[in-house]
């Protein structure tokens, strides 16, 4: 493998077409593209500055490095990356790839990033800004996130999360086949439209949850007080422990609580219509 140390390259496309490369302390600056069509790459302690850095490229390693807020859109259509202990300030990362790996690395303008991924790991990752992480991934594992962008989790089927923290709006609509444990989930409009989405020991909040929604489960799960008008229109099977606000016109299933403010059954109400709605030990 060549390994180049302690230099600089901008312009554009200057290390093209290289393959077995390692980059130590190498700062990318302006310019475009900069490692474009590249296989079986390692960058250590590099500094990536202009647009599109990593494009097209299979088999890398991306450790201890900074993406500045001029890196946009850096890494696309790159197969089979693992990336650790790394900052990312620049918006639109990680689209059209395939199996990626990211561990300790906080991403503070997550504007449109993970779209369209197709095998995703995360392990201690951090979301801030932006809008619709995620976009159309699938094939997810994640273990450890903290999040505060809005739209997370739009339209990505095959997840299972572990232990995480988001804070967002609209978050999970249209998934498929979603699992996530241990979590705190605060959000308005969470879940509407989704298939098969499961939540363990979590805690929900934001206004309207968990709406027309398609056998959803919920086990030990617990609503924030401001937490209203629940499960209107979906198929549900919750088990929740302790209060919740308000429950609205859920469509069929059964739903346990300690306790329940109001339940709101009108003439909107949608078939079957046969929800059981039980207070424990009343």
């Amino acid at each position: 493998m060549q390994i180049i140390k302690n230099q600089s390259f901008g312009g554009e496309r200057p290390l093209f077409e290289s393959h077995g490369l390692r980059l130590e302390h190498v700062t990318i600056t302006d310019g475009e593209s900069g490692i474009k069509e590249c296989s079986d790459i390692e960058c250590d302690h590099c500094r990536f500055e202009g647009k599109y850095p990593l494009w097209h490229v299979d088999r890398s390693i991306i450790t201890h490095c900074y993406f500045a807020p001029g890196s946009r859109s850096a890494i696309w259509y790159s197969n089979d990356m693992v990336m650790s202990d790394c900052v990312i300030d620049g918006p639109k990362f990680f689209r059209e790839m395939r199996q990626l790996e990211l561990r300790d690395v906080v991403i503070n303008d997550a504007d449109e990033t993970f779209w369209n991924i197709d095998g995703l790991v995360l392990r201690n990752v951090k979301l801030h800004e932006g809008t619709y992480p995620f976009m159309g991934s699938r094939h997810i594992r994640i273990d450890h996130l903290e999040s505060d962008s809005k739209y997370v989790f739009q339209y990505v089927k095959d997840v299972e999360i572990h232990d995480a923290h988001i804070v967002t709006k609209d978050a999970f609509w249209e998934v498929e086949d979603v699992t996530i444990y241990d979590s705190f989930l605060d959000g308005e409009y969470l879940g509407w439209h989704s298939k098969n989405l499961r939540l363990v020991n979590c805690h929900i909040g934001g206004e309207q949850p968990l709406c027309y929604a398609h056998d959803l489960v919920l086990e030990n799960c617990t609503f924030d007080p401001a937490c209203d008008r629940a499960f209107e229109y979906s198929t549900v099977r919750a088990d929740i422990r302790g209060h919740i606000e308000s429950v609205k016109n859920p469509a069929s299933g059964i739903i346990i609580a300690d306790s329940i403010g109001e339940v709101i059954l009108d003439e909107n109400i949608k078939g079957p219509a046969d929800c059981k709605i039980i207070i424990r030990n009343s």
